[in-house]
């Protein structure tokens, strides 16, 4: 019997893996869209070309745990539906007011700031229901629910979105400003680590801590490389107005560092996650691959 063949390096597999889960969001979304505006306006939130970095890092995460990448499609999804509806709600005239996200009008443009807040409200809500209905055990369900609550809730992406609004035309310090995006950003990017990690009940905890401290160097580091496109990219390539954040008087690492300094930070933030990976006794390359991604993107 011939060997199985080795799995191409996993940055070679990305556009295959999302294109994967591109038709697994169509899926899962669409055996619940209402009749009428309200599904129309879900299926244009849920359907608009993004860099579907959480779902990537989440089957990396399973890749490198030795976990069936089907197992987490539902996690996948419901990790885009939740970070969509926050989308959906942060460019609400009440938040950050724009008129264009992923190269599209922003969802109130497109239809209306009513059926926007209802749109974000049905994609939240959703998310809790796949993964409260993915064929899995109950233990592990229980720990997914868990996991996104407090990542996308009060005590995170929520908490982190509010900062962002008070910190408006202030002069934010590092600290506080790695504070903000590690809650708002952050916690997200961490949260694909931990859903993927709690379908693997045996791992270490000392292992699990090493990941997540992965996660939190490259939850951050996505932030960073955010705001460097925000002053480098223009607006048909970034899929939203360049400068955005300058024109609304927000602190960024670019505006407290500089080009070259907020480069440098990146680039520490990657060599700290790839050293929180260490020698772990498995297939980190996945997620090494993944962070070098997230860090090398264009838009």
């Amino acid at each position: 019997m011939p060997p199985a063949a080795t799995p191409a390096p996993f940055a070679d597999r990305i556009p295959d893996l999302r294109s994967r889960f591109e038709s697994e969001l169509q899926q899962a979304v669409g055996a619940y869209l209402p009749e009428g505006k309200l599904g129309e306006a879900m299926d244009f939130a849920a359907s608009a070309p993004g860099k579907r970095v959480r779902p990537l890092l989440c089957y990396a995460a399973a890749e490198s745990l030795g976990l069936d990448l089907a197992r987490l499609h539902a996690p996948a999804v419901a990790l885009e539906l939740v970070h969509t509806y926050s989308l959906v709600h942060d460019d609400l005239p009440a938040m950050d007011d724009d008129d264009l996200r992923r190269g599209r009008p922003t969802l109130h443009r497109a239809y209306d700031e009513a059926t926007a807040i209802l749109v974000g409200d049905a994609l939240l809500t959703l998310a809790f229901e796949l993964l409260a209905s993915a064929p899995e055990a109950a233990e592990v369900k229980l720990q997914w629910l868990k996991d996104l609550a407090s990542a996308a809730g009060c005590l995170g992406m929520v908490q982190g979105q509010s900062l962002d609004l008070q910190g408006e035309g202030q002069s934010l310090g590092v600290e506080a400003l790695t504070e903000l995006h590690s809650l708002k950003t952050g916690k997200m990017i961490t949260l694909a680590i931990r859903l993927a990690a709690a379908a693997k009940p045996a791992l270490e905890a000392a292992h699990l801590e090493r990941l997540l401290a992965f996660g939190n160097s490259i939850g951050l580091a996505f932030q960073v490389k955010d705001d460097l496109l925000d002053v480098t990219m223009p607006t048909d390539k970034l899929g939203k107005p360049q400068g955005s954040d300058q024109r609304r008087g927000k602190t960024t690492f670019v505006s407290l560092f500089g080009l070259e300094g907020a480069t440098q930070k990146l680039n520490d933030l990657l060599a700290e996650a790839e050293a929180a990976l260490g020698s772990l006794p498995f297939a980190t390359e996945p997620l090494r691959e993944m962070a070098r991604y997230i860090v090398a993107r264009e838009f």
